[in-house]
């Protein structure tokens, strides 16, 4: 099995006004916050990968973040380690029964893995 990018979500202070942005230019539908603040659009493709827009604190950058599905996140979250990457938010399991890692790569690109906690 490979380890596919699953779901891509863009960073942002300001959710609402680049959902407005989105939804303009490309007629995305965004959907209100769930339960961790992150917004799930809906392009209306028929095909493509699922993304959303999730709120951060000012003092943080902006950025398109990537998720990448994994069998094992702690033992890629060891790779990651070993190859000169860095955790910053340690394997957890989420309200939606995923077990999910925030890591950033050698150059201080953060990027997400995880293991579906349902069957996809």
């Amino acid at each position: 099995m490979g380890q596919p990018v699953m779901y891509w979500q863009i960073l942002s202070k300001q959710p609402a006004k680049l959902a407005d942005f989105y939804g303009s230019i490309f007629g995305w539908n965004v959907w209100p916050p769930d339960a961790l603040g992150s917004r799930a659009v809906e392009t209306g493709a028929g095909e493509g990968i699922p993304g959303g827009i999730w709120q951060i604190p000012a003092e943080a950058q902006s950025m398109v973040q990537l998720f990448i599905r994994v069998d094992n996140v702690a033992a890629y979250v060891q790779r990651v380690e070993a190859n000169g990457g860095k955790v910053i938010f340690p394997p957890q399991v989420i309200p939606s029964g995923d077990e999910v890692s925030i890591l950033q790569d050698p150059e201080g690109i953060p990027f997400g893995i995880f293991r579906p906690g349902k069957k996809l």
